[in-house]
This record gives structure tokens, sequence and C-alpha cells, in this order.
């Protein structure tokens, strides 16, 4: 009983996970530059975007501990995906930030064109977990 509510639990922190991130880079971001003029989407995405990562690293390991009991490799991709979040958040997103404030147009594409694959990376990651996870059972 206690192995198939860790699975569940398991499993839907991985949807969450997978679903946030997706609702985040896919709708929230791509909204706000539609919605709003340029200077004031990017002041918003600027706020919106630690606590965006946050929200990855701890959902991810959230759900890394709770499919560690049935599943090692799906935990592995989790803990990966929380573990690859930290530097995005902390050196990646400063530097994201540096280089528009700076005026560095090619220096933003190739960081941003970077967290853009890391983010997606991570979405596909997540998804994968989340069918290895349902798989498992």
């Amino acid at each position: 009983m206690f192995e198939a509510v860790l699975h569940g639990a398991a499993l839907l922190a991985t949807a969450f996970l997978f679903g946030g991130m997706l609702l985040f880079a896919a709708g929230f971001a791509a909204f706000l530059f539609k919605a709003l003029p340029v200077d004031e989407a990017r002041a918003l995405i600027r706020k919106a975007f630690p606590p965006f990562y946050v929200f990855v690293i701890a959902t991810a390991a959230v759900a890394a501990a709770l499919a560690a009991p049935g599943d090692l490799l799906s935990a592995a991709v989790l803990s990966l995906i929380a573990l690859t979040t930290v530097p995005a958040r902390q050196v990646l997103m400063p530097a994201i930030n540096d280089a528009t404030d700076r005026g560095e147009r090619q220096r933003f594409m190739r960081l941003h064109g970077l967290s853009v694959v890391i983010t997606l990376l991570h979405i596909v990651a997540a998804a994968a977990a989340a069918v290895v996870v349902w798989l498992a059972r």
C-alpha cells in the first residue's frame, strides 16, 4: 500500500514539474511579450525567473526523493534536473541580465539560447521521467 502511495506521489510530483516548466516556458513567458510592452515584459520576466528556478529545483528534488525507492533511473534524471538548474539560476541568469543591461546583443542571444536549450532538455527529461515512473508500476 505504501509503495503505491509513494509511486503515485512521485508521478504527481513529476507531472507537476513537467506541467509547471511547460506552462512557464511556452505559456507565461510568451504571453508576457505579447501582452505587455517589451520593457515591462522584460522587467516582469526578470522578477519571475528566480522563483521559477526555485520551483524547478525544489519540485525536481521532491520528485526524485519520491521516485528513488521504486525507480532509481527516474530519481537520477530528476536529481540531474534539480542540480543543473542551480547554475542556470545562479550563473546563467545573472549573465543574461548583465548582457541585456550592457546592450551586448550577441552575448545575450548566445546565453539566452543556452538557457532555452537547458529548459527544453529539462522539460523533455521530466516527461521521460514521468513516463518511466508510470511504466515502472
